[in-house]
């Protein structure tokens, strides 16, 4: 579906901005909200801008919005979240791939290398993708507290676990006794 959107490079005018809107239709929505695994998408656009950035590279910056449901991650009731959030990539003809195996890739980079097309609905289902809240909660979910033992013994609390919990109550003891 997102090769409809796609943009040659070799077609794109160095001196004017390309435009582009895309507002997926309610098909490309199911597409889109299976493969993010989302309980529902709607309202999704991206509208923005595509132009040259010196001789060979090109700017991509735009905006995303969406309305996003999601199962909760302590009850699995569907939680809905809007997603509003600028965009910008950079495609670069001189980029290179790192040698390193773990390289990371720093914070905010958006770069990428230029190929021969450069697709927006690609960039806005990987920034979709991106915006998604990781642990998305209901309002007042909170997990419960789960004690796990053998049979026939005391389950340990988290007030056991915390080094200095019962240092108050010996404290007051020993004031008592003095």
């Amino acid at each position: 579906m997102s090769n409809q959107t796609s943009l040659r490079v070799a077609d794109l005018p160095q001196n004017t901005p390309t435009t582009f809107d895309l507002r997926p239709d309610a098909r490309w929505l199911d597409v889109i909200k299976e493969d993010l695994g989302l309980l529902g998408l709607r309202k999704l656009s991206f509208v923005g801008e595509l132009r040259a950035h010196g001789k060979r590279d090109w700017a991509l910056t735009g905006k995303l919005g969406a309305t996003v449901i999601q199962p909760c991650v302590v009850t699995l009731e569907p939680v809905t979240t809007r997603i509003d959030t600028a965009v910008s990539r950079m495609f670069l003809a001189e980029w290179s791939d790192p040698d390193e195996e773990e390289f990371e890739i720093p914070e905010g980079d958006d770069s990428e290398p230029l190929g021969a097309e450069i697709d927006p609905a690609q960039v806005m289902i990987e920034a979709l993708s991106l915006a998604l809240p990781q642990y998305p909660r209901k309002d007042g979910a909170e997990l419960e507290q789960a004690d796990y033992t053998e049979p026939g013994k005391q389950a340990m609390t988290d007030e056991d676990v915390k080094p200095f919990a019962g240092l108050a109550s010996l404290r007051d003891a020993m004031k008592k006794d003095e």
